[in-house]
C-alpha cells in the first residue's frame, strides 16, 4: 500500500509563522521529541518518500512504529494550528468562548460565565453567527435555571425563547439560501452556461423561487448578500450580463456597507468581484476590467483576505481573467508573457489550485499560443485539457477545446489526421447533451476545408462559413462560442489573409 501523504501535505502547507509557532510550542514540552526529527526531515523533502525517511532513522527505535509517530505528529501540528489561529476568525473566537463558558459553568462560577456569554452573544449578533448565537442562548437558559435555584428571578426566560425563535428563523432562512446556491452553482461548475432547455428551465425555476424573486425575503445581511449573488449567477448562466452586473454589484454594495459581514464573507466578496470583472470584459469596458484586476490583487494584503484559500483564488482567477481580457483585445503576445509566471505559481501551489481552474488556465494558455501562431504549443495545452480525467467538470471547456483542436490540426495541415479527429468530435458531441448548432456547423466546414486542396475552393468555403456562422450568431444562445474563442475573427483572418491577432484587433470597436 502506498504510504499516506497527509502529513507531508500538512507540513508543506505551513507558513513560516506557523512553523515557528509549532517549534516554539514543542520546545516547551518535556521528554523525547522524535516527532521533531520526522518534522524536520519531511519538511526538507520536495515530494514525500517514506523509504528515505526510514533509511535516515533506521537506527532509531521510534522508526519501528512510524505510523503511530506520524499520527502523533499530525495531531500535534493540528493542535498547534488551533492555538495559532484561535484569534484569527470570529468563528474560532466564539468556539473558544464556548469552551471557556463550559469550563466556568462546570466550576459553578456563574457570574464569570454570564460575562463570557453576554460578550460572546454580542459578537455572534454583530457578525451574524447564528449557530453560535443559538448555542449561547442555550447557555443563558442554563444560567437562568441556576439563578432560579438560588432564588434570583430577575430574568424572564420567555424573552429568551422569543429570541431563540428569531435566531432559528434566521438560521433556517440562511440554510435555505445555501441550498438554492448549491443548485445554481452545480450548473455553473459543470457547464459554465446553460446548455439546453432543461438547464434553462432549472435556472428559471431558481430565479422564480419565492426567496429569490420576492422582496424582503432575506432575514439577515448575510442572506441578502447570498440572495443577490444567486440572482447574479442565474443571469450569468444565461449570459445576461447587464442583469448579472446589477445583481453582483448589489452584492458588493451590501458587503461594503457591512464591513463585519464582509470580513466573514471574504471568499464570496472576491468571487463577486470576479463576476463583475466578467461583466466588464463582456461589455468591452477593458479599462475598468484592468483596474478591477489590480483592485482584486490588492485585497491579499487586507484583513479578511489573507487565508491560503482566498490567496489561491485571487491568483488563479485574476490570471485566468487577465488572459481572457488580453484575448478579447487581441493582445496575444502579452498573454504569452504571463504564462511563465502562471506556471511558476501553479508549481508553487501544487494541489491547492482547483481542478476547474487548472482546466480553465490550461485552455486559455492554448488560446494564447494559438493567437501568436505557435500551433504545436497550443496543441500540447489542448491535449492536456482533452486528456484530463475530470470530464464531469466544465463540459463547456472540454467541448470547445475539441473545436480548437480541429482548428489547430487544420493550421498544422494535419489533413489526414483531421478526418479521425472530426469523427471523434462528432461521437463526443452525440454522447453529451449539448444543443449548440455552432459546433456542428464549424465541424462541417472544417471537414470540407481539410478535403479541399485548391486555395480558390477554400476561399469559397470560408466565405460560406462566414455567412452561415454570422447568421447563426444572431441567436443569443449560439453566441456562447465567442466566450471561448473568436471563431469569426479566425474565419476573417483566412478571408483577408491576415494573422488571427490582426483580425481580432480589427474587430474591436473604434
Amino acid at each position: 500500500m502506498k504510504p499516506s501523504t497527509e502529513l507531508f501535505n500538512l507540513i508543506k502547507s505551513l507558513s513560516k509563522s506557523e512553523k515557528r509557532f509549532f517549534k516554539l510550542s514543542s520546545s516547551l514540552q518535556s521528554g523525547d521529541k522524535n516527532y521533531l526529527k520526522i518534522f524536520d526531515f519531511v519538511e526538507k523533502q520536495t515530494s514525500y518518500d517514506e523509504g528515505l525517511l526510514k533509511e535516515a532513522f533506521k537506527s532509531e527505535t521510534f522508526i519501528k512504529h512510524l505510523p503511530s509517530e506520524k499520527s502523533h505528529l499530525y495531531k500535534l501540528i493540528m493542535k498547534s494550528l488551533r492555538s495559532f489561529h484561535s484569534e484569527k476568525s470570529i468563528g474560532s473566537v466564539l468556539a473558544q468562548d464556548l469552551k471557556n463558558i463550559e469550563i466556568l459553568y462546570g466550576k459553578a462560577l456563574y457570574k464569570e460565565c454570564e460575562k463570557f456569554v453576554s460578550r460572546a452573544k454580542a459578537t455572534a449578533k454583530k457578525y451574524e453567527k447564528f449557530y453560535y448565537w443559538f448555542e449561547l442562548i442555550n447557555w443563558e437558559k442554563k444560567l437562568i435555571d441556576s439563578a432560579y435555584e438560588s432564588g434570583i428571578f430577575s430574568k424572564n426566560i420567555d424573552d429568551l425563547v422569543e429570541e431563540e425563535e428569531v435566531v432559528i428563523a434566521k438560521l433556517r432562512n440562511l440554510a435555505e439560501y445555501m441550498v438554492i446556491y448549491a443548485k445554481i452553482n452545480l450548473i455553473f461548475r459543470s457547464g459554465g452556461f446553460t446548455r439546453n432547455d432543461k438547464e434553462s428551465e432549472i435556472v428559471s425555476d431558481i430565479a422564480d423561487y419565492h426567496l429569490i424573486k420576492g422582496k424582503n425575503t432575506a432575514l439577515s445581511t448575510t442572506a441578502a448578500s447570498i440572495c443577490y449573488y444567486i440572482k447574479g449567477l442565474c443571469a450569468a448562466t444565461n449570459r445576461n450580463y447587464s442583469d448579472s452586473y446589477a445583481f453582483f454589484n448589489r452584492t458588493r454594495e451590501i458587503l461594503d456597507d457591512n464591513p463585519n459581514i464582509k470580513l466573514e464573507s471574504g471568499k464570496r466578496y472576491v468571487m463577486t468581484l470576479f463576476h463583475l470583472l466578467r461583466c466588464y470584459i463582456d461589455s468591452g469596458d477593458y479599462v475598468k476590467a484592468k483596474e478591477l484586476i489590480g483592485n482584486i490583487r490588492e485585497l491579499e494584503s487586507k484583513k479578511g483576505f489573507k487565508s491560503m484559500d482566498i490567496s489561491v483564488r485571487i491568483f488563479s482567477n485574476s490570471y485566468d481573467q487577465e488572459l481572457v481580457l488580453l484575448h478579447k483585445m487581441g493582445e496575444f503576445e502579452k498573454s504569452i508573457a504571463l504564462i511563465p509566471e502562471i506556471e511558476k505559481q501553479l508549481l508553487k501551489l501544487r494541489g491547492k489550485v482547483s481542478k476547474e481552474m487548472e482546466i480553465q488556465l490550461t485552455y486559455n494558455k492554448a488560446v494564447s499560443y494559438f493567437g501568436v501562431g505557435e500551433f504545436k504549443t497550443s496543441l500540447q495545452y489542448i491535449n492536456e485539457v482533452l486528456n484530463d480525467n475530470e470530464q464531469n467538470l466544465r463540459q463547456d471547456i472540454y467541448s470547445f477545446s475539441r473545436l480548437i483542436n480541429l482548428l489547430v490540426h487544420y493550421e498544422l495541415e494535419n489533413y489526414d489526421f483531421l478526418d479521425y479527429v472530426i469523427r471523434s468530435t462528432n461521437r463526443y458531441l452525440s454522447r453529451h447533451d449539448r444543443d449548440y448548432k455552432i459546433e456542428t456547423l464549424c465541424i462541417k466546414h472544417i471537414r470540407k476545408l481539410s478535403k479541399s486542396h485548391l486555395d480558390v475552393n477554400r476561399m469559397e468555403i470560408f466565405e460560406t462559413m462566414r455567412q452561415e456562422v454570422s447568421d447563426l450568431l444572431e441567436d443569443h444562445h449560439e453566441r456562447v462560442v465567442l466566450e471561448y474563442f473568436d471563431i469569426v475573427a479566425w474565419i476573417d483572418s483566412k478571408i483577408s489573409k491576415i494573422s488571427f491577432e490582426e483580425a481580432v484587433k480589427k474587430s474591436l470597436p473604434a
